[in-house]
């Protein structure tokens, strides 16, 4: 659900975090190994895109950070070096993942998606609750069988409201998950979003607001 994009070339960066965000995920951008490391710390990643060569902090000592804190965000390790050696150093710093540049997005993409399944937050495939069935591999959500026309943020809150299981779900953590870093958490983006999602599943309503501190959700 949520990713950190660390990349030292900002326009590469940014063509990133924009076709992960169009793939459903919440996204942040830093361009420095010390910003990735203060990110890194400040919020719960399930994916970290990163560069091997970053200023001021280099890529590998990132990783390195990552593993000695026993850290749950999987890490994807991209490299303008696609050696074998290069991928072996990577893998033994304790990446996930490998790939080199150029790359083809859709590759990045499926990788991200393979990794948010190995994190500690398992991703099911299929997630299904009072008659909603949603599909994480193809961002498809259905009710009752008939398929549901969401927007990409609507499939994401709707996304982390299913692995709930009927639980509760805090306004806090549907902004922590399915929004950067930069969402103004004052803005109203959770209620107006959980709204819209609401209506679209139809009736009867499946969606209730519940009594938590700073407001929260229940499916």
């Amino acid at each position: 659900m949520r990713v950190l994009v660390a990349e030292d070339e900002e326009i590469l960066a940014e063509l990133i975090a924009t076709g992960l965000r169009r793939a459903g995920f919440a996204v942040d951008t830093v361009y420095s190994g010390d910003a990735a490391l203060a990110y890194l710390g400040l919020h719960d990643y399930d994916v970290v895109v990163l560069d091997r060569d970053l200023p001021r902090v280099h890529g590998d000592d990132v990783a390195r950070k990552l593993v000695a804190d026993q850290s749950r965000t999987r890490i994807l390790m991209l490299t303008a070096s696609s050696s074998m050696e290069e991928r072996v150093k990577g893998l033994d710093l304790g990446a996930d993942d490998y790939l080199g540049k150029p790359f083809e997005f859709p590759e990045l993409v499926s990788r991200v998606r393979a990794l948010r399944r190995r994190s500690s937050r398992a991703l099911q495939p299929t997630l299904e609750r009072r008659g909603v069935r949603l599909d994480t591999v193809s961002r498809t959500a259905l009710r009752d069988g008939k398929a549901l026309d969401l927007s990409v943020k609507e499939l994401t809150v709707l996304q982390i409201l299913l692995e709930a299981d009927g639980k509760a779900v805090t306004t806090q953590q549907l902004l922590e998950r399915a929004w950067d870093a930069g969402t103004d958490p004052f803005a109203g983006v959770v209620r107006v979003c959980v709204g819209a999602l609401g209506v679209k599943l139809g009736e009867p309503a499946l969606i209730r607001p519940v009594d938590l501190d700073g407001g929260g959700y229940v499916l």
